[in-house]
């Protein structure tokens, strides 16, 4: 059934709102941003065409809040709700009530958000798909359970228990021993229970010096599935990844075909539409790949795929929401370029605890190959509420080593960032270390690298100097000529 989109509802904030307007201004469809009190002033109210006020600071005022945000689009006259990711942008109730109020739904089916939301049922439907699982236990209740898994399948320590529901690094607890596996269980649930209301749990071997693929999947209502290659998503600081590239550099052309083809076959058995990314784990010793999850929902690393591609993955969604076919098949996606991005997160890099307050001085990289998703700007504000992240940093090369070097001048010379601390200095030094020049990296890398990593860190730069030397030339013209010179 075709249908026309003329106005769309983000049902987001900061880097994804920011994201999901790009694409509708190009397209020429107006867009209704929501925003929370502390959100008044941020980026994405001003790009976008209207803007709506849906609550106070905490998000199940705001932007968790259903009724808020289906009220909001009938208000604003919009006809359509796209999720971004977070939030509610994996939320199979959601989607529904988006349907049953009439609105189109920019996302899968809230029967296939459903499915694969639940690890243990995702995991069964990849068996089914004859898609490789990692060794497990579903539907864990007591400790007994593991110790018995493990002995009858000769399963080795360490181990990682993780919650059924949810994802993004929660509830997710590794065990090395049998004296630390009443403990994670009882941490896994509590998380669990927390953070997604279902403390149902799944235990699987946890792959050492593991590295984190997946494969963008786009796919329309008609049967059609394309799969826009692989992205590398390996490092990682507390399950949550902070740089990714693609292709990845640990995969030769046969594996990338059969994991790419795997992907494709598994969401067509689903009967899965629009953008999705199914991800798996890959043992570097056995050279074996695993399914993780599929997440039901844009990533927020998909614009290095339109970087290697030249496709733009939010317009794709926009047609299969509207009902068209895709465009393209397999044969026409043929990537030739290699592409990297990092997550800038308001954070301290060497603690990773959470850094707020107002953006006094932002320099956003440019230049050839550089692509940036902002969701702040100089003067705004990043408040105490919400993710930290705010801003994707993108770039290309002709191969590997040409992407490396334009992310080396963005974040070493190009980006400065003042007001709050962020994820920078470790970025860079990551990218300049041998062992990711090489490609030589596990999901262990940053923590077992920590303090080397930080070593590396700039204590002061040139402009740094500058800055002081031109604040106190400015307070001498001020102040005047003082006693002491």
């Amino acid at each position: 059934m075709s249908r026309t989109i003329q106005k769309v509802l983000i049902a987001n904030r900061g880097v994804p709102a920011v994201r999901i307007t790009h694409t509708c201004r190009d397209r020429r469809i107006a867009t209704t941003a929501v925003y929370s009190t502390p959100d008044r002033l941020a980026h994405h109210v001003f790009m976008a065409d209207e803007a709506v006020h849906i609550g106070e600071a905490p998000p199940a005022e705001s932007y968790l809040n259903m009724d808020k945000m289906i009220d909001a689009a009938l208000r604003s006259k919009s006809d359509a709700i796209h999720p971004g990711w977070g939030f509610l942008a994996e939320n199979a109730e959601f989607a529904q009530k988006v349907i049953d109020a009439g609105l189109t739904w920019i996302g899968p089916s809230p029967r296939v958000i459903s499915m694969l939301g639940d690890k243990i049922e995702a995991k069964a439907l990849a068996r089914k798909a004859n898609v490789p699982t990692i060794p497990g236990i579903d539907a864990v209740t007591d400790v007994e359970q593991i110790k018995d898994w493990m002995k009858k399948d000769d399963v080795a320590y360490p181990i990682m228990i993780k919650a059924s529901a949810g994802g993004g690094g929660k509830g997710m607890v590794k065990v090395e021993s049998d004296g630390q596996l009443a403990q994670g269980l009882a941490q896994a649930r509590s998380e669990a229970k927390k953070s997604f209301g279902d403390d149902t749990i799944l235990v699987e071997k946890y792959i050492e010096r593991g590295r984190h693929i997946e494969v963008q999947i786009v796919a329309d209502n008609h049967g059609n599935v394309v799969h826009l290659y692989e992205r590398e998503c390996t490092l990682q600081r507390r399950n949550q990844k902070i740089i990714e590239e693609a292709p990845s550099p640990t995969l030769d052309e046969g594996l990338r075909q059969e994991i790419c083809f795997t992907a494709t076959r598994l969401m067509r058995e689903i009967g899965y539409s629009t953008a999705g990314t199914v991800e798996y784990i890959f043992d570097n010793a056995t050279r074996k790949f695993y399914f993780l999850e599929v997440n039901t929902r844009l990533q927020v690393e998909h614009g290095i795929s339109e970087l290697i591609t030249g496709l733009d993955i939010v317009s794709i969604m926009l047609d299969v929401a509207m009902g068209k076919k895709l465009p393209f098949v397999q044969t026409d996606i043929r990537p030739n370029r290699w592409a990297l991005e990092v997550r800038l997160n308001a954070e301290d890099p060497r603690t990773f605890s959470p850094s707020f307050g107002t953006i006094s001085r932002l320099q956003v990289p440019m230049g050839p190959n550089v692509r940036v998703a902002s969701g702040v700007y100089e003067g705004g504000d990043i408040p105490p509420y919400y993710d930290s992240l705010f801003m994707l940093l993108m770039t290309a090369g002709a191969d590997r080593n040409h992407a490396i070097s334009v992310m080396d001048r963005s974040l070493g010379r190009n980006l400065r960032v003042e007001g709050v601390k962020t994820l920078s200095p470790l970025l860079l030094a990551i990218i300049r270390h041998p062992q990711f020049i090489s490609g030589e990296f596990s999901t262990r890398f940053i923590e077992e690298h920590m303090d080397e990593l930080v070593s590396k860190f700039p204590e002061k730069n040139a402009e740094d100097e500058v800055l002081k030397i031109a604040r106190y030339v400015a307070e001498i013209s001020a102040l005047g000529p003082q006693k002491w010179m």
